[in-house]
């Protein structure tokens, strides 16, 4: 009743029976407005309506330039604003022009166990099978990226892209040890060497849109950047291929169909050498992802990728500095071929507030020439990684678990040490990690390494760039934690801490001659700060440090006087961006 009171009296009341007087009914002309009559002003409008009901019209060159027409120019020094060389703008109809130049600049001072040379060392007193561990690197790559792009992005695929990234480094390496950065020992204990590298050179062209929603397939053809997993664990690099790719139903459904002919890397920079004639070494991938799934915000993906190695047929190759890279200086050094599929299913993405990445692979192939035994070997290996972490606002909390497969016996007719194509892992700490971030050598047993650099996987190979995968390997444990703190929006501190073994040593006492050799590789300790003064990409100052304590099958390996150091990586490093 009260409800129908009060519409009565809302109904009856003077003001509101005047304006329903003022409304148009069908058929009854406005009202005229006498020219003088005062106007109404809304106290809480920004400003009082005006008599004048004309639009203003603004000419419009097209719609890119809009905002160029109401007074925002173009700017190209303006990260923030809007700029035809950035691509925000056509430099003709829908054509679009991107530049970007990046100066990415290193400094590491380092150490890590070294050999004494055969011939001389620097230090005329060692009679010691280790000499001094300390080294310095110096890096600076100028890297300069430009695209043409036609078509709309905003939206949907370009119709076609073209891109070309050169990169031109110069870096510097100071050892104290003669014959460890040339075999020949008369060189010194300096390195400074320049290459300029060709990271992206590609065509993009899209070849059909599949649905209204804009689900497409594309192809891309040259020299161009591909992962396999979300965390690089098997095959993260820019190589020359012809890549097929597309999504389907509204972007839930993704695919990849690649093949990938590797080519040669510049020993001193790690660029591509694409002035070089590229390896007898092709990867064929096949990757199918599936957006939430099995829960929203979750990311499925099953890959199959195939390499199929032919340098067997080459001979040897040596890097520039003169050292053996194929084969491998173990074993029989004699020239291999093999072919290895994997099978891998890998997941990114959260449950709740809980995050998660892991993968899972599967290696299965024949290796014509084992190391160990100069015989035909079957490879059955295989490898699993997850890190599941959660957010407490500004902190993010982290684990880390990995388990790579060893081969227990070199000398049967099987390979079971997992190994991966080119692995970049962003994983535990990534490059802050000393374990990824150096390359420890094997002294003693052969002219390969433990780990490479930029690498997880304690794989034996001469080099992760040049070298060939190598399936007879002690295998690698890892677990650890670690926080990210975004102590600041433009300042970040992150921590990690991993414990390290290996899965199984049987290949280390057979190359060192050394029985037992524990599975204990140490605990691996690492801190970063990255600090951004601008909130964006264009200025990135990062320093971090990173030591090993070595365990007990570390000290076996390199015991001497320098057997219980702690080994240690800084590594300072300046991003700028345009």
């Amino acid at each position: 009743m009260r409800l129908i009171a009060a519409l009565f009296w809302l109904v009856m009341s003077p003001a509101y029976a005047d304006d329903l007087a003022q409304l148009r009914r069908p058929g009854v002309p406005p009202r005229e407005v006498p020219a003088d009559a005062p106007l109404t002003v809304d106290p809480g409008a920004v400003a009082p309506p005006s008599r004048d009901l004309r639009y203003e019209m603004a000419p419009v060159p097209d719609r890119w330039r809009l905002v160029e027409t109401i007074g925002v120019p173009d700017d190209p020094w303006n990260p923030y604003r809007q700029s035809t060389i950035k691509g925000d703008r056509p430099i003709y109809k829908d054509y679009f022009f991107g530049f970007s130049a990046i100066l990415d600049t290193v400094y590491e001072p380092r150490s890590f166990p070294v050999p004494v040379g055969l011939q001389s060392t620097g230090n005329p007193g060692d009679n010691d099978a280790f000499g001094r561990t300390p080294s310095n690197v110096l890096s600076s790559s100028l890297i300069i990226s430009s695209a043409i792009i036609k078509g709309d992005t905003a939206y949907k695929p370009p119709d076609f892209e073209l891109r070309f990234t050169p990169v031109i480094n110069k870096n510097r390496v100071e050892v104290d040890e003669p014959r460890l950065l040339y075999p020949d020992p008369s060189r010194g204990t300096t390195r400074t060497d320049q290459f300029i590298g060709l990271q992206d050179a590609f065509l993009d062209y899209h070849i059909r849109n599949v649905s209204d929603r804009y689900d497409f397939d594309s192809i891309r053809v040259g020299i161009q950047p591909f992962i396999s997993d979300f965390r690089g664990f098997l095959f993260q690099d820019n190589q020359l291929g012809v890549r097929l790719f597309g999504t389907r139903s509204n972007n839930l459904w993704q695919y990849n169909i690649g093949w990938f002919r590797r080519l040669e890397k510049d020993t001193n920079s790690g660029l591509n050498d694409a002035w070089h004639e590229p390896r007898h070494d092709d990867v064929f991938a096949v990757n199918l992802y599936r957006q939430d799934f099995p829960v929203l915000g979750f990311t499925s993906q099953a890959t199959v990728l195939h390499n199929r190695n032919r340098e067997g047929e080459e001979g040897f190759h040596y890097d520039k500095n003169g050292f053996l890279q194929r084969p491998a200086p173990i074993g029989f050094e004699r020239p291999r071929d093999y072919d290895v599929t994997y099978f891998g299913l890998n997941g990114d993405g959260h449950f709740g507030r809980f995050n998660l990445t892991a993968s899972a692979y599967y290696a299965h192939g024949k290796d014509r020439n084992n190391p160990f035994t100069d015989e035909q070997a079957d490879i059955r290996a295989y490898f699993a990684a997850a890190e599941p972490s959660i957010d407490f606002s500004w902190l993010r909390l982290r684990l880390s678990g990995a388990y790579a497969s060893a081969d227990r016996d070199p000398f049967d007719r099987k390979e079971t040490g997992f190994d991966a194509i080119f692995e970049n892992p962003q994983f535990a700490g990534a490059d802050t990690s000393y374990w990824i971030r150096q390359a420890i050598p094997l002294i003693g047993g052969g002219g390969v390494a433990l780990s490479g650099r930029n690498g997880m996987l304690a794989s034996l190979r001469s080099s992760k760039e040049e070298g060939q995968s190598n399936f007879n390997n002690p295998g690698l444990v890892l677990l650890g934690g670690g926080a990210d703190l975004d102590i600041l929006p433009e300042l970040r501190f992150s921590l990690n801490a991993n414990r390290l073994w290996f899965a199984d040593t049987k290949v280390l006492d057979t190359l060192r001659m050394q029985e037992g050799i524990s599975r204990d590789i140490g605990w691996d300790l690492s801190a970063a700060l990255i600090y951004r003064p601008f909130q964006t990409q264009n200025v990135v100052l990062r320093l971090s440090g990173a030591v090993l304590l070595p365990g007990k099958g570390f000290k076996e390996l390199f015991d001497s006087f320098e057997g219980n150091k702690t080994y240690y990586s800084v590594l300072s490093n300046i991003v700028l961006t345009y």
